[in-house]
This record gives structure tokens, C-alpha cells and sequence, in this order.
């Protein structure tokens, strides 16, 4: 084999090989595309919901149903993400917690947060 060809990494081999700061900061971006396109869903709810009671039975129903309820955990679980991500990115704006350490700190107290919302909320819809 040639040593200038391409080497194609499988995505776990090269998530494990991320700093823990890459990680968090994709997440951000991802959990942001999902909230762009969750805003989408639940303004389609909303307006269903707007239309009368049988508009709003139709969107209780659909919230309900087991890809509904995966829908709205996905949604909420990337806004908590989402948020506390945010706060950690407004502390840097503020200069606390810019060094390499508590970047790492930073960034695992980002991703144990955010997955302690994640069960948290699953409890609350399921």
C-alpha cells in the first residue's frame, strides 16, 4: 500500500480518538439542527392543536403515540443540551473556565448534565 492514500477511519475509531472539547462542541452544532427542525414539528403541532378540540385531540394523539413521545424527547433533551452548552460558552465569553483544563472540565460537566436531562426527562414523558 502506498503511504500517501487516503485512510479511511471508522467514525467510533475516530470519535474515540476526539478530545472531549470536539465532542461537546459538535454536539452543540447537532443539537442545534435538531431544535431548528423540532421547531418545525411542534409548530405543525401547534397549529393542529389551534384548530379545535378535534385538532387538539389530533396533536395530544400524536404526542402520545411512542414516535411522538420520541419526537418530543429528542426535541427536549437538545434544548437541555443545547442550553447548558450555551452557559458554558457565555462563561468563556466571560473569560471563566478559558484555560485547557477547565475547557475539559467544562466540557464533561456539559455532557454529564445534559445526559442527567435526558433521563430525567424520559422519566417525565414515559
Amino acid at each position: 500500500m502506498h503511504p500517501d492514500r487516503p485512510v479511511n477511519l471508522p467514525l467510533p475509531r475516530l470519535a474515540a480518538a476526539m478530545p472531549v472539547t470536539a465532542v461537546a462542541s459538535i454536539l452543540h452544532r447537532i443539537t442545534g439542527i435538531v431544535l431548528f427542525a423540532g421547531t418545525l414539528f411542534l409548530c405543525y403541532l401547534l397549529d393542529l392543536a389551534l384548530t379545535g378540540e378535534a385538532g387538539f385531540a389530533q396533536a395530544a394523539a400524536i404526542i402520545d403515540a411512542p414516535p411522538g413521545a420520541l419526537a418530543a424527547w429528542a426535541i427536549l433533551t437538545s434544548l437541555a443540551y443545547h442550553v447548558v452548552a450555551g452557559v458554558k460558552h457565555l462563561l468563556l465569553d466571560f473569560h471563566i473556565g478559558d484555560s485547557l483544563q477547565a475547557g475539559r472540565i467544562g466540557s464533561w460537566l456539559t455532557l454529564v448534565l445534559a445526559a442527567v436531562a435526558a433521563v430525567g426527562l424520559a422519566i417525565w414523558l414515559w
